[in-house]
């Protein structure tokens, strides 16, 4: 189970012993110490108020589960057995919490204006030498410069020498396959290399050396294949299952609003705004 809830705390919280209290329970101190564990923060006081939240909400839910007499049945997933407490949090839920079921045509409106989701990656076959340049060492990186402004312009003249050109200067792996990259798409390269890629022509040299975190580049675009956008057919049920979330997240936290505006809480004054997540 997963809770979040944005929560004020006095400026004191971290300095005092705070009474912290749901509907005349306390939730003991040292209770709320122990769950600081699993709520880990660059100051122990927002740990705190995380820690505190979060046995907030597990016992306003609890309290709701013994007053719909609900009776824990944990289940297993993924190698792991709920306890009794999470068992019945998440069947306070499940009964009082309605999630309607996306249907055909909503699942086809959120495709229809989503299609760059659905679209598959162009894909690039590329080329290229790389020259080490070095910022910390400016006359290692003015020399790697002018040699790649150098080979590029052999290069112009010349471009049947591109695989023998890296494997006499480039300082990639590459080098041993003529500067072959083999095909890419644009995540698997640094920005700056991703930039030169979208802007070049099948058979086009880069205009100037590339410069990346790695040193300068000269690129070739050998080869480019357009994404395409993936059917509604095929994404259909990614579609439906992201919706039903979505709409589940957003009544969940709706549902612990409501326990929350309708409880007397003492200790830590809780903002409007509630999230509640059970897995």
């Amino acid at each position: 189970m997963g809770v979040s809830i944005d929560v004020r705390f006095p400026a004191s919280t971290a300095d005092k012993a705070v009474k912290v209290s749901v509907n005349g329970v306390t939730i003991p101190r040292d209770e709320i110490v122990r769950e600081m564990q699993n709520h880990p923060a660059d100051k122990p006081f927002v740990a705190w108020q995380h820690a505190a939240r979060a046995l907030v909400v597990r016992e306003l839910l609890m309290q709701r589960a013994r007053a719909l007499g609900l009776t824990a049945e944990p289940v297993t997933e993924d190698g792991r057995r709920e306890t009794d407490d999470e068992a019945l949090m998440r069947a306070v839920v499940e009964s009082e919490v309605t999630v309607p079921e996306p249907d055909d045509a909503t699942c086809r409106r959120y495709y229809d204006n989503n299609r760059a989701r659905f679209r598959s990656p162009d894909i690039y076959e590329a080329a290229h030498i790389l020259f080490a340049a070095p910022k910390d060492d400016k006359d290692a990186a003015a020399k790697a410069r002018a040699d790649a402004e150098a080979v590029l312009a052999t290069l112009q003249e010349k471009p049947d020498t591109f695989a023998a050109l890296a494997q006499a200067y480039s300082r990639c792996t590459s080098a041993t396959q003529g500067g072959n990259l083999g095909q890419l798409t644009l995540d698997q390269v640094t920005p700056e290399f991703a930039d030169a890629l979208e802007t070049m022509t099948v058979g086009e040299l880069c205009l100037t050396p590339v410069e990346t975190r790695y040193g300068l580049h000269i690129i070739r675009l050998d080869r480019k294949i357009e994404g395409r956008t993936l059917p509604y057919e095929a994404v259909a049920e990614r579609i439906a299952d992201y919706l039903r979330d979505s709409v589940q997240h957003r009544a969940q936290a709706q549902y612990v609003a409501r326990l929350i505006s309708a409880a007397e809480i003492d200790g830590i004054a809780l903002a409007g705004a509630a999230e509640h997540r059970v897995n």
